[in-house]
């Protein structure tokens, strides 16, 4: 089962992040129920409390939304116990040393790697990049749908995104998230050819036999703290879990917030 399309929300959250000159630029929480546009007089006489504000009726909002859900009968789950012909494995990018989680089943090979970068100089929060690569060695083409994510138990759902905002109807602006101006994209960690968004979480994409897709989405860190820090550095706390369904076969990948790559400036 996959996730229902979310609805628009509001803005409040990004003009908050764009009078405390957020370096990304404006901030957005599409997700959040229309009711809390209202909250604007109390980032008058604060602007981080109002942040935090949002932001927490933004993660106790989530409890009207579906919820992170897999078919059991035939998901199959990165580091455990696969049916059948089925396997996972970790590898490591010759290049860049990056973690990479890997799951195969009947000539069907998917591949995940997570990111995250802050969505500005000023704000504790985070984005999420998922990028997977879902490699076809059948015959037959294959369907590949948008799943979902959680984030230690708290749902993060996915952010509209768009190459840039231009050609959008002006009210829709300020809602897109424009890849051209995410970090992990620009460096070419994520891809930006292929993505799910929000706005079209119905989009199925096709690969043909013998070949193979990156898709990249991205959703916001839910917690409102998910970060630690020693003299070694900084690392992501917690566990991620994502899915992506392929010809109606979920494969879900398990990231432990350490092995969560930093993808930002």
């Amino acid at each position: 089962m996959r996730l229902a399309e979310p609805v628009p929300g509001t803005r409040a959250l990004r003009e908050a992040s764009e009078s405390l000159g957020s370096e990304r630029g404006p901030m957005s929480m599409a997700f959040v129920p229309t009711a809390i546009e209202n909250a604007s007089s109390a980032m008058k006489s604060g602007k981080l409390t109002a942040i935090a504000f949002l932001f927490a009726m933004y993660t106790l909002a989530q409890s009207n939304m579906p919820t992170f859900k897999v078919d059991t009968r035939s998901a199959l789950v990165w580091d455990e116990v696969s049916p059948g012909n089925a396997s996972s494995s970790l590898l490591w990018d010759p290049l860049t040393g990056r973690e990479i989680h890997r799951l195969r089943s009947g000539g069907v090979e998917v591949s995940s790697l997570v990111g995250y970068e802050r969505v500005g100089s000023n704000t504790a929060f985070l984005l999420l990049n998922y990028t997977t690569t879902i490699t076809n060695n059948t015959d037959s083409e294959l369907s590949v749908q948008y799943g979902g994510a959680i984030v230690d138990g708290h749902t993060a759902l996915p952010l509209w995104v768009a190459l840039t905002n231009k050609g959008f109807r002006k009210r829709d602006r300020k809602e897109i998230w424009e890849l051209n101006k995410m970090h992990c994209f620009t460096t070419g960690f994520s891809s930006k050819q292929n993505f799910f968004s929000a706005d079209n979480l119905s989009k199925i994409f096709t690969i043909r036999p013998r070949t193979a897709l990156t898709i990249s989405s991205v959703t916001m860190d839910p917690r409102l703290s998910s970060m630690v820090c020693s003299i070694d550095g900084c690392h992501m706390t917690g566990t991620i879990r994502h899915y992506i369904t392929v010809n109606g076969r979920d494969y879900v990948f398990v990231w432990p917030g350490r092995s969560v790559v930093y993808c930002g400036k």
